[in-house]
């Protein structure tokens, strides 16, 4: 074990510093946070405190559980029906989804189910018929969280699906089975562990939401504890109160992605495979699969067509002469930019020295590699434990204790949280194939000698160059759509894209809006799409 540990001392020592250092950061904010009560550490459980959390988790399990099963049934539709024009593109746009800024989706969910919106509207002339304000509460927060997961769930699930063994389709044909005996005995087995991966991802992600329920809670009986920290630093300035509501965030998201932790988060690519189950079912049963497609397309390119619509009737000559607009797009691509670099070089040394305790040929003793495999999946995982709103807490105090520049510590708090946000998915895609190239080219490299700098520029960087640009695109996106941080800090003299759409709607000043939303999505679909195709390589595409 000793002598295994000298021989990979290099990729263990640089990956256990930056566990070190995350470990650092999250004891120095928690000390922060401690140090900064002003009254006596105890949480009482009031039934202000107690309708938060319930209302928290009970948002959170019912959005998993709609995504879930919105995104089966999508993946199943898409699996069985694997052949008509357009497939690719709406694959591709749904793996999109998951970078969409949260506050231009709302944007445009708004335009389309708000009480002016275009489903209201149509309800109106047709039947004289009005829904009112439904959109705000509960059911709005749930329309957007299975907006923004159930397709990254059928993205996920539909990649298992298309893994499944054609002969296991003849079998279930030859043996006459139902649709419910061959999904039962055939397709549910081949999902099993991307529907709990996804499944934990996605409560955790629904259970930290903010953006969503910031601008469709509509009152405080339908907030959750993001929302009440950010209410109580912002509008009520109670640190106290703030950090009290941190501390029970931590503590129920931590024991989450420990027990999570035993889950690999699954990020699939843009790319859409052409596996083809030659076996149809029946013309009923394609019907469905048919109806669920179409349904749900629309429930997805709708919102985003209102965004272009809406978008293309504003004064772009006016917001581009806007010296906040231009501040703030300047701003928010220098800190994607930043942040996707960084990003990517930590999943690559996460992923270099993680692999050294899952690959048998390397460190030999199972029970201690699986416990400092387990350590490092945590702390790569810690943003789902510390979510941006609370580290956002944790640097606004230390931003008002400590010495330094306020330009300074927001953009280290941006910064920071970015990466964390964006680690989880960059390692789900690196570490696979940082494990493939040890298991594939370990005794070649072993053998010829080759030194750290050696190995990556001829064995590990042309392997992995393609799924890299993913990451860069992937972690780029998630930054400069972020809301989380920017709302503790955002100012006149210091604001991001998103914070800038946040003012622009709360001023009513809707039309200014939609155009600034349309010009964030398009960004963002733009580098999502193209910048994963400037890191292709002809080595890779022949292999």
């Amino acid at each position: 074990m000793v002598k295994d540990i000298l021989r990979f001392k290099n990729s263990i020592l640089s990956g256990s510093l930056i566990i070190i250092s995350l470990f650092l950061f999250i004891l120095i904010l928690f000390i922060t946070l401690y140090n900064a009560q002003n009254a006596d550490f105890t949480i009482q459980f009031d039934s202000r405190m107690y309708q938060l959390l319930k209302f928290t988790i009970y948002q959170a399990f019912l959005s998993t559980t709609l995504s879930l099963l919105v995104g089966l049934l999508l993946a199943w539709s898409l699996a069985h029906q694997s052949q008509f024009k357009g497939r690719k593109v709406l694959i591709t746009l749904f793996s999109s989804s998951i970078v969409l800024p949260t506050i231009v989706v709302v944007f445009g969910i708004i335009g389309i189910f708000g009480r002016n919106g275009y489903f209201n509207q149509i309800n109106l002339f047709l039947f004289d018929i009005s829904f009112g304000s439904y959109l705000y509460g509960l059911s709005g927060i749930l329309i957007a969280h299975v907006y923004l997961n159930a397709s990254f769930a059928a993205r996920s699930l539909l990649q298992s699906f298309e893994s499944i063994p054609k002969e296991k389709y003849k079998l279930s044909k030859s043996l006459n089975f139902s649709i419910f005996k061959r999904f039962y005995y055939v397709e549910y087995p081949a999902i099993k562990s991307t529907l709990m991966s996804i499944g934990s991802t996605i409560f955790l992600l629904c259970f930290t939401s903010f953006a969503v329920v910031l601008l469709l809670g509509g009152s405080p009986s339908y907030n959750t504890l993001e929302v009440a920290i950010y209410e109580a630093v912002k509008l009520d300035f109670d640190i106290t109160l703030a950090i009290k509501l941190a501390f029970i965030q931590i503590t129920i998201s931590a024991i989450l992605v420990i027990i999570s932790s035993s889950f690999q988060i699954v990020v699939s690519n843009l790319k859409a495979s052409s596996n083809i189950i030659f076996w149809k079912d029946s013309k009923t049963v394609q019907l469905i699969q048919w109806f669920i497609i179409i349904v749900f397309s629309f429930f997805f390119i709708l919102p985003l067509i209102v965004i272009i619509i809406d978008g293309i009737g504003s004064n772009f000559l006016q917001i581009l002469k806007d010296t906040l607009f231009i501040k703030s797009l300047y701003t928010s691509i220098f800190i994607a930019t930043i942040s996707s670099i960084i990003t990517g070089i930590i999943a690559i040394i996460l992923s270099a020295t993680m692999r050294n305790f899952t690959i048998r040929t390397r460190l030999s003793n199972k029970y201690i590699s699986k416990f400092l495999n387990l350590i490092f999946l945590f702390f790569s995982n810690i943003y789902l434990a510390v979510p941006s709103l609370v580290m956002g807490l944790g640097f606004f105090i230390m931003s008002q204790t400590y010495a330094g520049s306020e330009f300074i510590w927001t953009i280290s708090a941006l910064i920071t949280a970015n990466i964390l946000m964006s680690l989880p998915f960059a390692i789900a895609i690196i570490n696979p194939l940082m494990q493939k190239t040890a298991k594939r080219y370990d005794k070649l490299s072993f053998s010829l000698g080759l030194t750290t700098l050696q190995r990556w520029t001829y064995v590990e960087y042309p392997y992995i160059k393609p799924s890299l640009g993913y990451v860069f695109a992937l972690s780029f996106c998630f930054s400069l759509g972020d809301l989380g941080i920017i709302s503790l800090f955002g100012s006149d003299e210091f604001t991001t894209l998103p914070w800038y759409l946040y003012q622009l709607m709360g001023s009513y000043r809707s039309t200014d809006a939609a155009g600034v939303a349309l010009i964030l999505l398009i960004l963002v679909l733009t580098v999502f799409i193209l910048l994963p195709k400037l890191f292709r390589n002809k080595i890779v595409k022949n292999n």
